[in-house]
């Protein structure tokens, strides 16, 4: 890789990490592995950097490399024998923190309703609205057609908005 390419791609790994990861966390990965797969996503927009760099959406383009390394990572040995740790585990290291019940209790409840959602329904909800894709771009990155996401979308938002982990949070009752 030239110097030249080599900047435009240390530049796009800084500019969108964290969406990265973010993605792979509301797509139903753990935290450390969202990471991962994060990083799984980057070494494969590395070693093309070209026809990533070329793309007409590049970042429809990455974000489907990102759901094709989740959907890899889910279907080996290695995903179906795992056991997470346990941070409550007495073994655990403990370290002080601020307090985020809050942040935490409604992190969980988005995380407890996008539960409730299909497989092809939550990955057009968090490329929409988490990644902030447009309808054209998640299209592109799912494959299916503009209309068949705006199907999904109103489908899952309206099971969103009846979903009693969200409610919960507002005080409402469905």
């Amino acid at each position: 890789m030239d110097e030249k390419a080599e900047s435009a791609y240390t530049a796009y790994v800084a500019e969108r990490w964290r969406d990265l990861v973010r993605a792979a966390v509301f797509l139903g990965a753990g935290a450390h592995e969202a990471e991962d797969v994060a990083q799984q996503t980057l070494v494969r927009c590395y070693a093309d950097w070209t026809r990533v760099s070329g793309a007409d959406n590049r970042d429809a383009y990455v974000y489907r490399m990102l759901l094709n390394c989740l959907r890899d990572v889910r279907r080996t040995r290695w995903w179906r024998g795992r056991i997470d740790h346990d941070p409550a585990a007495p073994d655990s290291p403990v370290s002080a923190v601020a307090d985020a019940t809050e942040a935490l209790a409604v992190a969980d409840a988005v995380h407890r309703a996008l539960d409730g959602l299909t497989k092809p329904n939550r990955e057009v909800v968090v490329l929409r609205y988490f990644v902030q894709l447009t309808e054209a771009q998640t299209a592109a990155v799912l494959g299916i057609a503009p209309g068949t996401v705006k199907s999904r979308l109103s489908r899952s938002l309206a099971r969103l908005a009846t979903d009693q982990h969200l409610l919960d949070l507002s005080g409402r009752t469905p």
